[in-house]
């Protein structure tokens, strides 16, 4: 058995790979907040989608919902990949040409979109669809990151479609949520069990 310096088991113990969803949230607030994006920003956005078409939309709920969505593993790789992309921009850390496609936002990029639309996509279709409502109108904080990212040494390539797409996918799940509380008012309908299919020996 190898033996490991002190130094080496200092470096061993601070390199972390797997996080809790708790951890991964809190990462992904933290994350968002150093690039301007905070958890009511994206809560207003999925309000102002989703109180059009139902007056049971809280925000409350769209907060709840933004935090649920910052906590799947895929989302907290997806921020975390994004902010530190623009981030390294910003800092003229790439070389030409990726350096001035990404700082300048070029519009026939597309990655930054993808990504969006894959993180959106953990909602289905709707979700997808709610990102490009998002994506197209730049509402709320959306506008802002997108004026701001034109900015001479600022670079929201990838945030503002991240931001966008965590508002779609939040969007999204108020809406299951608002429709199972409503199938529950039904005495039509009931929730379902997997067990509820097995038959009896």
């Amino acid at each position: 058995m190898v033996k490991l310096s002190i130094k080496e088991k200092v470096i061993k113990m601070k390199k972390r790979l797997i996080f809790t969803t708790e951890e991964m949230k809190e990462l992904n607030i933290k994350t968002l907040k150093s690039r301007g994006v905070e958890v009511n920003d994206m809560a207003e956005i999925a309000y102002r989608q989703q109180s059009k078409y139902s007056s049971n939309v809280t925000m409350d709920l769209c907060i709840r919902s933004v935090e649920r969505v910052l906590s799947f593993r895929d989302v907290f790789h997806q921020v975390q990949f994004a902010a530190e992309v623009d981030r390294l921009a910003e800092e003229k850390a790439f070389k030409f040409p990726m350096q001035d496609i990404l700082h300048d936002d070029l519009g026939l990029f597309g990655i930054d979109e993808t990504l969006g639309l894959d993180l959106s996509g953990f909602y289905g279709v709707i979700g997808i669809t709610n990102f490009g409502d998002i994506d197209v109108n730049k509402t709320g904080i959306i506008a802002k990151l997108n004026e701001e990212g034109k900015k001479e040494g600022v670079c929201h390539t990838f945030l503002d479609d991240i931001v966008g797409a965590i508002a779609a996918a939040a969007s999204t799940r108020v809406a299951q949520v608002l429709n199972e509380e409503l199938a529950l008012e039904n005495p039509d309908y009931s929730k379902t069990d997997i067990y509820d299919f097995i038959e009896e020996k």
